[in-house]
């Protein structure tokens, strides 16, 4: 007969608040484009009509955002960069969001990973926090302007591992510039400078200056300045309702196509998403004018009630639920077809002049 030893059962522990706010950082902050798309977030849900954006080395090294928005008092600032605390939602209704941001996780996360500064003025007096690794320093008077900026230096430092999972700056760049000209798709009222300063070499890699006039034609301005004058020119402009949801934008001529899928943005509510579903119907909008090899060319809008989309999905925030998907994924198949066929047997300027 064998003794077996007793079983030690394992304690449960409550995490301290430094590692809870690391490992949320693992679902938000990915890489510095992902540190970058929270805080333009935070920056257009304050209402700023300017956002500059400084990154070092893809990112790696210094994110800097600057914005004109409505700034915060030096007693939010400590606020701010706690967990779960946000000026977007009292918490009472989570399938009624009207803003980017509404988790409160993104100043706590990246301070918890990286050197993060925060100087900001939203009443008479300029204030500044700094937080690194997830230790907080007292609140100290600044001098700024009226708006917001967030320093992020050292991206992961506190969490180094995570440093050996990021691409080469030139990848991080790119990453960071796609982001941007989402956001800026998806704000055309809005300028938007995207500045690197990695080492001597200062220079601006996207400029889009806010757009004025009619939603339709500042949209169509906006996405010749960052898809380009060949997109503006090849695109059919979309404009269609069905039950509570409204489909706009511009969708490109079946001549005017891609390899891959790399040129389709959409936008639920005004937010960028990456949507499986969404992403089948605009493909299946052009099954029947498009070979397989090829890849439509979009920009699509779909805006509807709030409470008709769950964007509580991921912590990412870049994907969605429909509470009718059938619906949406018809609205746009029948909105791009119909498109298609009010432009008849019209041809891409480029496959024109190509022939030319």
């Amino acid at each position: 007969m064998t003794l077996t030893a007793p079983q030690i059962r394992p304690v449960i522990r409550q995490l301290d608040e430094s590692a809870v706010n690391r490992i949320a950082a693992g679902e938000v902050v990915e890489r510095p484009a992902s540190a970058v798309k929270e805080l333009v977030e935070n920056s257009i849900d304050a209402g700023a009509t300017r956002i500059e954006v400084t990154i070092a080395d893809g990112g790696k090294t210094l994110i800097r955002v600057v914005d004109d928005g409505c700034g915060m008092s030096a007693a939010d600032l400590p606020l701010a960069l706690s967990r779960h605390a946000t000026s977007k939602i009292d918490g009472t209704d989570l399938l009624n969001i009207h803003s980017f941001g509404f988790r409160g996780e993104a100043l706590p996360s990246l301070g918890a990973v990286g050197r993060l500064t925060i100087t900001s003025r939203g009443g008479d007096d300029a204030a500044m926090i700094h937080v690194a690794g997830g230790r907080i320093a007292p609140v100290k008077p600044a001098a700024f302007s009226r708006g917001t900026q967030v320093d992020l230096a050292d991206l992961f430092y506190a969490t180094p591992a995570r440093l050996k999972f990021l691409r080469t700056d030139r990848a991080e760049t790119q990453a960071v510039t796609d982001v941007i000209k989402r956001l800026a798709m998806a704000e055309p009222f809005v300028t938007f400078i995207l500045r690197d300063t990695t080492g001597d070499d200062h220079r601006t890699l996207f400029r889009a200056d806010a757009e004025t006039g009619d939603l339709f034609d500042a949209l169509h301005r906006r996405l010749r300045a960052v898809l380009g004058r060949d997109f503006a020119d090849n695109a059919l402009k979309l404009d269609a309702e069905r039950e509570g949801f409204h489909l706009t934008g511009y969708a490109a001529l079946p001549t005017y196509s891609r390899g891959a899928a790399v040129a389709q943005y959409l936008n639920v509510n005004g937010r960028p998403v990456r949507d499986k579903m969404l992403l089948g119907a605009l493909r299946a909008a052009y099954m029947d004018v498009m070979s397989r090899d090829r890849h439509p060319v979009a920009c699509l809008f779909v805006d509807c009630d709030p409470t008709l989309v769950d964007v509580n999905v991921h912590p990412a925030k870049s994907e969605v639920r429909f509470r009718d998907p059938a619906t949406v994924r018809g609205l746009i198949v029948s909105g791009i077809r119909h498109a298609l066929a009010e432009a008849g047997h019209r041809s891409s300027t480029t496959v024109g002049h190509a022939t030319l």
